[in-house]
C-alpha cells in the first residue's frame, strides 16, 4: 500500500525545498506531516506518539537552520520520523524498522542529515557538546548544534554531566528540552516536578514572554541592550520563580517554557536564539500523541502500538485458534507479585521501563516495593545494592542492551561486594525491528567474566518461574553471588504456564534428547529451535543428541565431560555475541580438559546485526532451526534429504 502524502508535503524532498516554501504554509505542512505519519504508522506499524509530539519542532528546526551544516541531534530517535520524512526519505519510509529497510532511528550511515546515531537515549547533550566544540576549534563559528532532548532523557545522568560540562567550555550549542512529562511511561523524580512549577508558574510566564518581547525587539540595537536585557530577566527569574536557577546555575541561558506545537512562534524564537552566543537552552512544552485523540488520552499504549485502524483506533491483533504462550516479560511480572507475596524482603527496580519489563504489575500491587528510577540505569543497580546491604531480596530489571550503561557499577557495587542483587535482562538477544541499538547480543560474554556473577538463560516459562524462586530464598545470599537471567522479547512455548515452582540446582544443566554422534548444545530460548531441528534431521535419519546447558556461569562440567568423552562432535548454540560468549565457555573448558573434539559455535556474528524480525535475523545469522539442521549436517558431512514443503512447516508448527 502507498501512502500519499500532501499537497505541499509531496513536494518537499529534502530541507532546502522546505525553506523554499513561505512562512505561512508552514502551519499546512506540519499538518501534512502529522497525517503522514499516521497514515504510514498505522499501516505498518513503528513507534507513534513520540514522533507526533515533535512535528512542529522538526518542521522549525529545518526551516530555521541550514542543515545538514548545521546540524540536529534527536535524542531517544523515536522521535525522528517527522525528520526523516523530510530528510528524503518519505517515499520508502513505508520500509521503517523492516528487514532491509530505513532505521526506525537516526543513523549516521543512512543520511547525512543524521547528525548521530541515537537509539539509547540521553547521549545528544554531549554528541552536539563534542561537535560543537568542534567547529570552534576548526574556526567553523558559523555553524550551530541543537541537541533535542526529551521523552524522558533528561532524566538520566548523562545529561547532567554534559550540562555541567557545555557551561564551563565555550561553545555555541542550543539545547532543546521537549518537555512532554512522558518517556514510554510517565516521566518520574523530581526534575519532573521542577518543570512542572515552571509551566505552572503564571506569574512568571506573563512577565517572560514581555521580556522574551524586548529582547528580541532590542537585540537589534546591538549588546549592550542585550546584556540590559538579559539582567532584567535574570533578575526576573529569579524573583519570580526561586527554583529557575537549575539551569542558568549551570551557564546555560534558560529561555521559555514555550508552546512545542506553535510553529509559527517557534521559527522566531529559533532564529533569535540563533544570534544569542553561548549555550542556551529552549524550554518547549509538548503533548506525546498530539493530534491523534486516542494517543494523547493514552501515551504508553500509543508510544508503539503495531498496526492499527486509524479511523477507529483499534489496534490490530492477531487472532488465535489456540492457546498461545505468554510473553516472558509478562511471566517475570506475574511471577515476581506472586513470589513477593510469599516474602515480604523481595522489591523491584526498573530505568524507565515498568510497562516493558511488566514491572508495572508489582507496581499497581505492591507500590511501596516497586520503583521506576527513571532512565538512569547506573543508579539503578547502586539503588539495587544498597537496598541488599540492608537484608532485602532485589530483582532489578533492565533491558540487556540498556545493562552495558551500568557495567561499572554491577562490577563495583554488586560484584565485588557480594551482594546477591538479581539482574533481569529483558529482550536479550535480538530485539527485532529496534536494531543494533536494541539488540541484546553481549550480556552473555560481559557478565560470564565479572567474579561472583551466576549466568543463567531459561529455555521455556517454568525455568524462568524455577529460577526466581530458588534465588529469592534466604540461602541463595550464602553462595554471595548476583545472578543474571536474560530471556528474550516475545512469548515462550508453554500456554499453561503457571505451574508450581521447583528449587532449581545453580550450575545444573539437563540433557533433553539422547542421541548419537553429534551433541547440540543450547542456551536459554533457542533452544526450541534446536528441538525442532531434532525433528527436521530425525525425517533425515539423523539423530543428534540436545541438551538445554541453562547456565553460561558457573558450566555443569559434570555434562561436559560427558558430552566430550561421548561425542566427537560438538555444536553450541546461543543467541548472544559468538566471541566470548556461551560458545567460547565451551570451548575454554574442552582446551582446558584437554578434549580435542570437533566444536561448531553458532551464534551473533562479530559485526552489527541490523534490524528485522526476529527470525529473519536469526535466519541471517544461521542459528534458525534450519540453520542448526544445516550445522548438523556439515559437520557429520551428510547431504539434505528433500523433503516436501509441507512437512517442513508442519515440523516448524
Amino acid at each position: 500500500m502507498k501512502i500519499t502524502p500532501g499537497k505541499l508535503l509531496a513536494q518537499i524532498n529534502s530541507p532546502e525545498d522546505l525553506r523554499k516554501r513561505d512562512r505561512s504554509e508552514l502551519l499546512q505542512i506540519c499538518d501534512e506531516l502529522r497525517q503522514y505519519i499516521i497514515d504510514d504508522v498505522s499501516v505498518f506499524g513503528g513507534h507513534f506518539g513520540a514522533s507526533l509530539g515533535v512535528v512542529e519542532l522538526s518542521v522549525a528546526l529545518h526551516y530555521v537552520f541550514n542543515t545538514p551544516d548545521d546540524q540536529v541531534i534527536f535524542d531517544v530517535g523515536h522521535q525522528a520520523y517527522g525528520h526523516k520524512i523530510l530528510t528524503g526519505r518519505r517515499d520508502n519510509f513505508h520500509t521503517n524498522r523492516l528487514y532491509g529497510g530505513i532505521s526506525g532511528f537516526p543513523k549516521r550511515k543512512e543520511s547525512k542529515y543524521d547528525a548521530f546515531g541515537v537509539g539509547h537515549s540521553s547521549t545528544s547533550i554531549s554528541a552536539a557538546l563534542g561537535m560543537s566544540v568542534a567547529s570552534q576549534y576548526k574556526g567553523e563559528k558559523h555553524r550551530q548544534h541543537i541537541a533535542v532532548i526529551g521523552d524522558g532523557s533528561m532524566t538520566a545522568g548523562m545529561a547532567f554531566e554534559a550540562m555541567n560540562h557545555a557551561g564551563a567550555i565555550p561553545n555555541n550549542m542550543i539545547i532543546i528540552l521537549n518537555d512532554n512529562c512522558m518517556a514510554i511511561d510517565p516521566n518520574v523524580g523530581a526534575l519532573k516536578e521542577y518543570l512542572i512549577d515552571i509551566t505552572t508558574s503564571h506569574t512568571y510566564n506573563r512577565v517572560k514572554d514581555e521580556v522574551w518581547n524586548l529582547l528580541g525587539k532590542m537585540s537589534k540595537f546591538g549588546k549592550s541592550a542585550q546584556d540590559i536585557v538579559s539582567k532584567i530577566e535574570n533578575g526576573l527569574k529569579a524573583t519570580l520563580l526561586q527554583q529557575s536557577n537549575l539551569f542558568e546555575s549551570l551557564n546555560l541561558r534558560y529561555f521559555g517554557p514555550i508552546d512545542g506545537h506553535d510553529v509559527e512562534y517557534l521559527t522566531t524564537v529559533l532564529n533569535d536564539l540563533k544570534d544569542i552566543p553561548g549555550p542556551k537552552i529552549l524550554h518547549c512544552i509538548t503533548t506525546k500523541g498530539k493530534g491523534y485523540a486516542l494517543a494523547e488520552k493514552d501515551q504508553t499504549l500509543w508510544h508503539a502500538p503495531g498496526k492499527f485502524d486509524k479511523i477507529t483506533g483499534i489496534i490490530k491483533k492477531t487472532v488465535f485458534t489456540t492457546p498461545q504462550a505468554p510473553k516472558y516479560q509478562d511471566v517475570f511480572g506475574n511471577t515476581l507479585v506472586e513470589l513477593a507475596e510469599q516474602n515480604a524482603k523481595i522489591m523491584g527496580v526498573t530505568p524507565a521501563m515498568p510497562s516493558g519489563s511488566s514491572l508495572n504489575i508489582m507496581m499497581k500491587a505492591m507500590p511501596d516495593r516497586a520503583f521506576d528510577v527513571g532512565i538512569a540505569e547506573q543508579h539503578a543497580v547502586t539503588f539495587s545494592a544498597g537496598m541488599a546491604t540492608q537484608g532485602l531480596t532485589v530483582f532489578c530489571n533492565i533491558y540487556s542492551t540498556f545493562m552495558q550503561r551500568a557495567y561499572d557499577q554491577v562490577i563495583h557495587d554488586v560484584a565485588i561486594q557480594e551482594l546477591p542483587v538479581i539482574f533481569c535482562l529483558d529482550r536479550a538477544g535480538f530485539s527485532g525491528a529496534d536494531g543494533p541499538t536494541h539488540h541484546g547480543a553481549y550480556d552473555l560474554a560481559y557478565m560470564r567474566c565479572i567474579p561472583n556473577m551466576i549466568v543463567f538463560a531459561p529455555m521455556n516459562e517454568k525455568e524462568l518461574r524455577d529460577i526466581m524462586f530458588t534465588v529469592s530464598q534466604d540461602n541463595f545470599k550464602d553462595l554471595k553471588s548476583c545472578i543474571s537471567i536474560r530471556y528474550p522479547r516475545g512469548e515462550g512455548v508453554i500456554p499453561n504456564w503457571k505451574t508450581p515452582f521447583e528449587l532449581m540446582e545453580i550450575g545444573k544443566g539437563r540433557k533433553i534428547k539422547d542421541g548419537e554422534n553429534v551433541a547440540i548444545l543450547t542456551l536459554g530460548h533457542i533452544g526450541n529451535y534446536a528441538v525442532t531441528a531434532c525433528k527436521i534431521l530425525e525425517k533425515e535419519g539423523i539423530n543428534p543428541s540436545h541438551y538445554d546447558m541453562r547456565f553460561v556461569k558457573p558450566l555443569d562440567e559434570v555434562i561436559l565431560h560427558e558430552i566430550f568423552q561421548n561425542y566427537e562432535k560438538v555444536i553450541t548454540v546461543e543467541d548472544g555475541c559468538i566471541q566470548g560468549g556461551f560458545g567460547s565457555a565451551v570451548g575454554e573448558f574442552m582446551l582446558d580438559n584437554g578434549y580435542s573434539n570437533q566444536l561448531k559455535r553458532l551464534g551473533i556474528p562479530d559485526r552489527v546485526v541490523e534490524h528485522g524480525e526476529q527470525i529473519e535475523l536469526h535466519r541471517e545469522c544461521g542459528f534458525d532451526p534450519e540453520g542448526i539442521a544445516e550445522a548438523v549436517r556439515l559437520i557429520l558431512g551428510t547431504v539434505k534429504t528433500k523433503q516436501k514443503s509441507e512437512d517442513i512447516a508442519l515440523i516448524l508448527n
